[in-house]
């Protein structure tokens, strides 16, 4: 990437970077909240007290910081392709609407096309990506690799809410082995 071109992309590094700290700022709140209501109820305080209070509300809430980062993304792709297919015409297979993903939709929400597309033709693809921009800026060292994950978690959406709206089912996860290569994994549902 450029330097004009990655400048550009600047306010969705920031923003991206601090969605991801929102995440897990909260996911740490939420650690805290079960363990104080967990306390409470082995200190012997009555259960019918705890229903109706803010604390038992809180600690329900559904999912941690990367589940909620996937399902963010999902509707940011689910959207965004919609903007980008609207003159495409009709995709006849699984194939072309995976092509089209990595050219069109990848370009137009990453900057730049896949280095790479594999399939086994039984529904499983790996879509390669040598330079993913969002951890581009990771140091290269093997200690940044798990953090990174929760990184790609909003992407992995983005990537799911694109083809569920091109009419595919698929469950989408990530491995990075050295950054800032990415693999996603697409699996489509049968």
């Amino acid at each position: 990437m450029n330097s004009l071109n990655h400048s550009a992309n600047f306010p969705w590094d920031f923003l991206h970077a601090e969605i991801v700290k929102y995440q897990q700022a909260k996911e740490e709140k939420e650690k805290e909240v079960r363990q104080k209501y967990a306390e409470q109820l082995s200190s012997g305080l009555d259960a019918e007290v705890l229903t109706d209070s803010q604390l038992v509300q809180q600690l329900f809430e559904q999912g941690n910081a990367g589940t909620r980062l996937e399902s963010m993304g999902f509707r940011v792709g689910y959207a965004l392709v919609e903007k980008i297919a609207k003159d495409c015409p009709r995709f006849t297979t699984e194939l072309d609407i995976m092509k089209f993903v990595c050219k069109e939709f990848w370009t137009s929400a990453f900057g730049k096309q896949v280095d790479n597309l594999r399939t086994n033709h039984q529904g499983v693809y790996v879509v390669q990506d040598n330079r993913f921009y969002t951890v581009s800026t990771f140091s290269e060292s093997k200690q940044y690799l798990e953090e990174a994950a929760m990184y790609l978690s909003f992407p992995s959406g983005m990537v799911r809410g694109a083809l569920q709206n091109l009419g595919i089912s698929s469950v989408v996860t990530n491995s990075c082995d050295t950054l800032p290569s990415v693999k996603f994994h697409v699996h489509i549902a049968r």
